[in-house]
């Protein structure tokens, strides 16, 4: 049930639960709007998919509409869920109603909504009117993401698989939870990765862009010890990608124990290949800006800074 709050002559605000299909639409009309201007699309994947599908934790959806035409001019989501390290957030403003206070009004929205009143907002490209409005209400920096590129023009070397690995795509219906279990173990230091669920899993597996054949997984005998999760934007993967193509580095993971034998380098090269099979030009990956080891092994294969995500924490 929407709840339309008043905050400015102009522009009505609503809550939302869930959106409607009719506010998907809209939603992805703006959001292409944006990442044409910007650049860059301002939201991550994870709030999309929730915007899209809705899902199991309690999020919610904030809309900001013109009050005169009733078009979508802002959005922003919150989720709820991280009792340890608080909300978590993301918003945008169509580019025409900038430095109207809509963001302002976006985020204090936000804020009203974090159950205990701690809010962690993602800025997407390290933008820095975002960043002013960010710290002008009381967030500070608290982490920061290197998105990465290389060509896949540039010279590949060859993938070397450690003795007693074997390589192979994803099995749908067979490989789920031992792929679960391994993304928990890899992932203990990084919560939001390590504690999806089949639920999480399957909501991407149903994705456009999802495709078995870039999906790798390594395994020793019947144990699983590694993988390599790629994805391709753009190209008519989804509705919401009309960009060039490009590939990613989604995730890799290595086994706690295989860490050291090559397996990382080896699965990331295994991807890349992948990608550069489908005639791609590129690819890309994130990087926390803290982890050194993997910034030292991306570049060591190619990769260079290309942008900056940045986290604010209240």
């Amino acid at each position: 049930m929407a709840s339309p709050i008043n905050m400015a002559p102009t522009v009505n605000y609503a809550i939302e639960a869930r959106l409607a299909d009719e506010d998907i639409d809209e939603l992805t009309g703006m959001l292409e709007e944006i990442t044409e201007h910007d650049g860059l699309r301002p939201l991550s994947e994870h709030v999309w998919l929730h915007a899209k599908e809705g899902g199991e934790e309690p999020g919610l959806h904030v809309l900001a509409r013109d009050a005169g035409t009733g078009r979508l001019i802002g959005y922003a989501h919150i989720d709820i869920t991280d009792e340890v390290e608080g909300s978590s957030a993301e918003f945008t403003v169509a580019p025409a109603f900038r430095r109207r206070g809509i963001g302002t009004a976006l985020i204090e929205h936000l804020m009203s909504l974090a159950p205990d009143g701690r809010l962690r907002l993602w800025a997407h490209g390290e933008q820095a009117g975002a960043g002013e409005l960010a710290e002008r209400l009381g967030f500070r920096r608290s982490r920061v993401l290197w998105q990465m590129r290389r060509s896949l023009y540039a010279p590949l070397p060859r993938a070397i698989v450690p003795a007693g690995v074997e390589i192979r795509p994803f099995v749908p219906g067979a490989d789920e939870e031992a792929w679960l279990d391994l993304n928990a173990r890899a992932f203990t230091h990084l919560p939001d990765q390590g504690s999806w669920t089949r639920a999480d899993l399957d909501r991407r597996l149903r994705e456009p862009w999802f495709s078995s054949a870039g999906f790798l997984l390594a395994w020793r005998a019947d144990r699983l010890v590694g993988f390599h999760w790629t994805k391709v934007h753009g190209g008519g993967t989804g509705r919401d990608h009309h960009h060039t193509a490009i590939g990613e580095v989604y995730v890799v993971a290595v086994d706690p124990g295989e860490r050291g034998s090559g397996l990382g380098r080896a699965l990331t090269l295994s991807g890349l290949h992948h990608l550069r099979s489908l005639g791609l030009d590129q690819a890309m990956l994130y990087a926390d800006a803290r982890n050194t080891p993997a910034i030292s092994l991306y570049e060591g294969l190619g990769f260079a800074r290309w942008d900056t995500d940045v986290l604010f924490q209240r």
